[in-house]
């Protein structure tokens, strides 16, 4: 990740929290100003996918007696003159149109289009009631389109680097259980124990309809390795194999091999640098 990424960043979260340097070359904040409702839209790099409707509600009537009090960030949509992007404050703007507000204070920003997405991604992971897979998603992001490895992103959000990789680790998941997470019917640390786990979904239901603790989790999967072990068949050739492509990858490797000599190999990697090694390796021509 380059200096002027981080730079941009800081940048830009100075002005969300009203701490802007104008000085040449950063961030621009204009005076606040009341724009029409009608004239906001959403950021299509906004994170979040699911409101709370019971603190929408209670915002919706706090904005009725208080109105708007802190304003939202804004910036002007280039394609669209007139009209403007949300940055940061989308839930604010939503209880304002249920509270029949025609207009809404904004702090109108200038910032570029990659300012605005790290902004985005930023302002919402470091929110408390972001479910777990809408945070997974947004350290994503900072991989993927900002090159920021586990330790940048932890560092950034002032959270353990095992703490982003477990997060991170969530969205292997199948579909149905990450579905779980995000209607919060599945706790992450109900969740984690599956991650790796062939029979997750089948066993996430079981959790959710005994509703096991996490610590119960951790046993029952604990349990069912214990089992799969004890029936397993072990080929001494295969083990032999096992470790000699541990030793060219540097990776934990798993060869589980059946008695009609079918089976799979599991290559273990902690971070995005050492899955590009193996991929690498897979597609070498």
């Amino acid at each position: 990740m380059s200096s002027g990424k981080k730079k941009g960043l800081g940048r830009g979260l100075s002005a969300l929290f009203g701490d802007v340097d104008t000085k040449k070359g950063d961030i621009v904040s204009k005076k606040i100003n009341k724009i029409s409702i009608s004239d906001l839209s959403r950021n299509p790099y906004q994170p979040r996918q699911h409101f709370n409707e019971n603190k929408l509600k209670e915002l919706t009537k706090s904005i009725k007696k208080r109105g708007v009090i802190q304003p939202i960030a804004v910036r002007p949509k280039k394609s669209e003159p007139g009209k403007y992007e949300i940055i940061a404050g989308e839930r604010r703007w939503l209880a304002a149109q249920k509270a029949g507000l025609h207009d809404i204070p904004v702090n109108i920003l200038d910032l570029s289009d990659v300012e605005s997405l790290e902004v985005a991604i930023v302002e919402n992971i470091q929110r408390d009631d972001l479910n777990a897979i809408e945070e997974a998603r947004g350290y994503r992001r900072l991989s993927e389109e900002f090159n920021y490895d586990h330790e940048s992103i932890s560092k950034l959000m002032s959270k353990s680097r095992s703490h982003v990789s477990n997060t991170l680790r969530l969205l292997t998941l199948p579909e149905d259980v990450i579905c779980m997470l995000e209607e919060g019917t599945l706790t992450s640390g109900q969740a984690r124990p599956l991650i790796g786990i062939s029979t997750a979904s089948s066993i996430a239901e079981e959790i959710v309809a005994n509703n096991y603790s996490a610590r119960k989790v951790e046993y029952l999967i604990k349990s069912k390795k214990e089992n799969t072990a004890k029936h397993k068949y072990y080929d001494p050739n295969i083990l032999i194999a096992q470790e000699k492509i541990e030793k060219i990858l540097g990776l934990k490797v798993n060869v589980s091999n059946k008695k009609n000599n079918s089976g799979k190999i599991i290559i273990e990697y902690k971070d995005l640098e050492q899955f590009e090694l193996i991929s690498n390796l897979l597609t070498k021509s």
